[in-house]
C-alpha cells in the first residue's frame, strides 16, 4: 500500500511507548498496534485528532504517500 504510517518515528522522538499513547486516546493496545505496522484499512478522523493532540504534531507527520 502507498501508504505509509509513521507512527513509531514520532514515538520516539517523543520518548512514548505504545502502551502510553494507547491509554492517552481511549484505543486498546492492539488496535493502535494494527495501525503502527500498517495493517489498518481506515482511520476515524476523531482519532487521528487524539492521536496528534497526544504527540503534538500534524496529520502528515504521521501519514505518508510513497505513490508513483
Amino acid at each position: 500500500m502507498p501508504i505509509n504510517v509513521k507512527l513509531d518515528d514520532l514515538l520516539h522522538e517523543r520518548r512514548m511507548t505504545l502502551t502510553e499513547l494507547a491509554d492517552r486516546v481511549g484505543l486498546t493496545l492492539a488496535n493502535l498496534s494494527i495501525l503502527k505496522t500498517g495493517k489498518a484499512k481506515a482511520i476515524r478522523f476523531s482519532t487521528l485528532e487524539a492521536i496528534c493532540r497526544e504527540l503534538d504534531c500534524q496529520p502528515g507527520d504521521i501519514l505518508g504517500y510513497d505513490g508513483e
